[in-house]
C-alpha cells in the first residue's frame, strides 16, 4: 500500500468533481427541504479531506474510494434515498428491473450506500494508519474495520437524534426506514459486510503482490 504513488493533481480533480456533484445535486432537487441536509455536509467533508491531504499525503486510490462513496451518497441524498429512481433508469437503459432481479421489496439505494461505506473506507483508513502511524498492514486493516462498525453505529444514533428535532413527516422521510423497524440494524450489518469484504480484498491483493 505504501508503494502506491500519490499525485496531487488527480486527487484535486476527484475532490473538485465531488464538491461540484454535491452542489449540482441540489439544483432543481425533487426534495428541496431535505436534500441540503443530506448533501451540504459533503462539501465540509471534501474541504476537510483536502486540508488533511496537505499534511498527510495519501494514495490516489484511497482518495478515489472516499470520492466513490460520496458520489453514491450524493445521488441518494438528491432523492432523500427512499425515492432514488433506479427502476426508471434501468427501464430507460433496457436493463432488467433491479427489484425483480434481486427480490427487493423496497427502495434499496440506502442499503447500497451503507455497504459502500464499509467497502470504500477500509482502504483509506488502513492506508493512513500504515503510512502515517507505521502500523502493520494487518493491524491497520483490523482497526479500519472496527472504525467502520463504530462509525456506522454512531451515524444511526445521530440520525435518530436529528429526527427528534424535525417534524414528523420530515423525520420519517430523512430517516428513510420505509416502514422497516430493523432498518438501522440492517444498515450497520451491511456496512460491516462491506468492510470485511474490503479487508479480505486488501489481504488477497497484498498476498498476490508479495508472491
Amino acid at each position: 500500500m505504501g508503494q502506491v504513488l500519490t499525485s496531487s493533481r488527480p486527487q484535486a480533480v476527484l475532490l473538485g468533481l465531488t464538491a461540484l456533484w454535491a452542489l449540482v445535486s441540489l439544483v432543481d432537487s425533487p426534495y428541496p427541504n431535505l436534500a441540503p441536509l443530506q448533501n451540504l455536509p459533503t462539501l465540509v467533508i471534501v474541504a476537510g479531506l483536502w486540508a488533511a491531504l496537505r499534511r498527510w499525503p495519501m494514495p490516489t486510490s484511497a482518495v478515489a474510494c472516499v470520492c466513490l462513496f460520496l458520489w453514491l451518497h450524493t445521488l441518494g441524498g438528491r432523492y432523500i434515498y427512499s425515492f432514488v429512481p433506479y427502476e426508471e433508469w434501468a427501464r430507460a437503459l433496457g436493463l432488467p428491473s433491479p427489484a425483480a432481479t434481486l427480490g427487493l421489496e423496497r427502495n434499496s439505494w440506502d442499503r447500497l450506500v451503507h455497504f459502500s461505506f464499509g467497502a470504500c473506507w477500509v482502504h483509506p483508513i488502513s492506508a493512513w494508519l500504515a503510512r502515517h502511524r507505521k502500523l502493520s498492514l494487518s493491524l491497520a486493516t483490523y482497526i479500519a474495520v472496527e472504525f467502520v462498525l463504530a462509525g456506522s453505529a454512531i451515524y444511526e444514533i445521530f440520525e435518530w437524534l436529528l429526527t427528534l428535532f424535525m417534524a414528523g413527516p420530515d423525520a420519517l422521510a430523512y430517516n428513510g426506514q420505509q416502514g422497516d423497524p430493523w432498518d438501522p440494524q440492517k444498515d450497520m450489518a451491511l456496512a460491516g459486510l462491506g468492510a470485511v469484504a474490503a479487508a479480505a480484498f486488501l489481504r488477497l491483493r497484498t498476498r498476490f503482490t508479495a508472491s
